[in-house]
Formats: structure tokens, C-alpha cells, sequence
């Protein structure tokens, strides 16, 4: 399916690795120019040099912590007004319950999630708005729907992405942006394996029993980086140009199930 995308720019966070490195390739896929960002720059440059080579578009690399302040404006100021598609996914939130998550870590990762995405939302909507074009799409998570006693700082920081979504989407279209979000469940990132792993390794002995856990998921399995990444283009696109304040869950259905036993 064309997209329409070809010449557009698009600016990802947690761009190196992850959902966010299968966003960056999708894009550039279908002709978009890339600003990407994350924390560590040797990431960021391996990612630049394989978009580059296989996609043949301009790539931008921008090593920068979304967790300082002033850091979503001196992006605005380094990419000006050439970002049509703002993609905010930097930022992981710690599991545990009330009481094993202490001040200083939840205050660390909203920092880093919920502040983030505000104020690169802020930034870049203050830009759209003026050109009465773009799109804002928050890549924010499940926990925000199916909450978890164990996930405490996760639901709260995906519910309040969800709200902060739904109520912005809701009246930028007015100015000729559209602001949408992505939920998903789990995602056979690296970040999900380590878990995993490190979880059979506590349960099991043996940390290489960890898709086990995969077997309570639909289909028996985690989603795939591509399938997130295939949404999020779909929906960067003008084939949604209907489309904001709202959010696409894409879990397989866990987050209205009762029980995966």
C-alpha cells in the first residue's frame, strides 16, 4: 500500500533500539527523511549508517537526555519547522509495587516518559500548529489499560500519556494536526527478553526457558517490532487523516481479558 509519505521528514525518540529503531526503518522505508534520538550516540550512529545505506535518505542523529530540562527545545531549534511527523517513544518505567518503587525512580522515569513526551508534544505542536500540518504519535503501552498491581508506576504513567493523548488529539485537529497513540502489550524487544530472562533464571534456574512465558500470550507469542512499526506508519499517513485523540491498542486482546490462565 502507498502511504504518501515519500519527502516528509519524521523525528523518532528511542530511536537506537527497540520499537523505535523498527519505527525509524519503516519510515525511511517509505521515503521519509529522519531525525533520530536517544541517549547513547554509538547507537545512534550504527542506526544512521544501516537506514542510510539500505533506505538512501537523509538521516540526522541527535545524542540528547528528553529527561533535562530544555532539551525538547533545543531539538525544535536544531529540526525548526521541517518535522512533519513527531514520533515521542523514548523512556521505560520500573515494575513493582507500591512499595518497591521508591520517589527517586518514579520520579526518574516519568521524567524521562511522561515529561518527555509532554514537552516534545509542546515543542513541536507549537510548530505544527502554526504550519496547520503534522502528526504527533505517542508509542505508550497496555498498562495503561490493563493496570497491574505489580506495574504501579506503568499504569499511572501510561494512563495519564493516554488522558494527555485523547485530550490534545482532540482539539489539534482544529489547527490541522493529528495526535494519536500506540498501546502495546508485549513486544519481543530487548528489553522484554532481559525480563523474561532474568525472570526464568529466578523461577526456573535456567534463563533460557523464558519463551514459556510467551505461552499465556495470544497466539503464543509476543508482538513484533514490524507490527508496531506498520501501524505507526499507517497512522503517520493521510489514510488517517481522520484519525486523532484516540488510542490503537495492539496486544492481541490482553488488555480486555480476564484471565490468561
Amino acid at each position: 500500500m502507498e502511504l504518501g509519505l515519500m519527502g516528509r521528514a519524521a523525528l523518532v525518540t528511542g530511536a537506537s533500539k527497540g520499537i523505535g529503531l523498527a519505527v525509524a526503518r519503516t519510515l525511511a522505508a517509505e521515503g521519509c527523511a529522519l531525525h533520530l534520538v536517544s541517549r547513547t550516540r554509538a547507537d545512534l550512529e550504527a542506526a544512521r549508517d544501516e537506514i542510510a545505506a539500505r533506505h538512501g535518505v537523509p538521516v540526522t542523529i541527535h545524542a540528547a537526555d528528553l529527561a533535562v530540562r530544555g532539551t525538547a527545545e533545543r531539538l525544535g531549534a536544531q529540526c525548526g519547522d521541517a518535522v512533519d511527523v513527531l514520533v515521542n517513544n523514548a523512556g521505560a518505567t520500573p515494575r513493582g509495587a507500591l512499595d518497591e518503587v521508591d520517589e527517586e525512580r518514579w520520579r526518574a522515569a516519568f521524567d524521562l516518559k511522561v515529561f518527555g513526551y509532554v514537552n516534545m508534544s509542546r515543542e513541536f505542536y507549537r510548530r505544527m500548529k502554526a504550519r496547520r500540518r503534522g502528526v504527533i504519535i505517542n508509542i505508550i503501552g497496555n498498562g495503561g489499560e490493563r493496570v497491574d498491581y505489580g506495574y504501579i508506576a506503568g499504569a499511572a504513567g501510561n494512563a495519564a500519556l493516554m488522558a494527555f493523548t485523547r485530550a490534545l488529539g482532540a482539539g489539534s485537529i482544529d489547527y490541522g494536526v493529528r495526535v494519536v497513540g500506540v498501546n502495546p502489550g508485549p513486544v519481543a524487544t530487548e528489553r522484554l527478553v532481559g525480563l523474561m530472562r532474568k525472570e526464568a533464571e529466578r523461577r526456573f534456574g535456567d534463563a533460557g526457558r523464558w519463551r514459556e512465558f510467551e505461552k499465556s500470550f495470544p497466539l503464543g507469542r509476543s508482538a513484533t517490532v514490524d507490527e508496531i512499526a506498520a501501524t505507526v506508519a499507517l497512522l503517520a499517513s493521510d489514510l488517517s487523516g481522520y484519525t486523532t485523540g484516540t488510542i490503537v491498542t495492539i496486544d492481541g486482546g490482553l488488555a480486555h481479558r480476564g484471565s490468561l490462565i
